[in-house]
């Protein structure tokens, strides 16, 4: 007996209508794949903004943690620059600061901003070529003043 090849089942059309057939249901199915879509890119950008950690958030406990004033240079510390550029005050001497921006840390034009009040900072980091390069910022809450009655 030879070996007969088997025969392809004949092509079954299903019971079910072509979308082509509906163009109203063409356009819902289209939606719903468009909202599955997006919604699978929202989730993804939260779950990444979520598991992201900023550079300068875990101090390097091999370091010195220093304590600094940090404001608008430019606003407070009267430092030369264009626009609104955070530094840091040590020693009574002023450093546009790298690795973390004015932006990072709230609205610098609140009432408690940057470039309206001088704030205190926890930092670690090194002055390089007059720029202090921060590997840890942390921005201590203001000080509670004292209300009149």
């Amino acid at each position: 007996m030879a070996f007969q090849e088997a025969a392809s089942p004949p092509l079954v059309r299903s019971a079910l209508p072509e979308l082509g057939d509906f163009p109203e249901l063409a356009i819902f199915a289209k939606s719903i794949q468009m909202k599955t879509f997006f919604a699978l890119v929202i989730g993804c950008l939260i779950f990444s903004a979520a598991g992201a950690q900023s550079k300068t958030s875990v101090p390097d406990s091999t370091k010195k943690i220093m304590t600094v004033e940090a404001s608008c240079g430019q606003c407070q510390f009267k430092m030369l620059g264009k626009g609104c550029s955070l530094a840091v005050r040590m020693d009574g001497k002023s450093y546009f600061v790298d690795g973390t921006t004015i932006d990072d840390h709230g609205d610098a034009h609140g009432h408690d901003g940057f470039c309206e009040a001088v704030r205190k900072a926890e930092v670690q980091g090194e002055v390089v070529d007059n720029r202090f390069k921060v590997t840890y910022f942390k921005l201590l809450p203001m000080a509670k003043t004292k209300s009149r009655p």
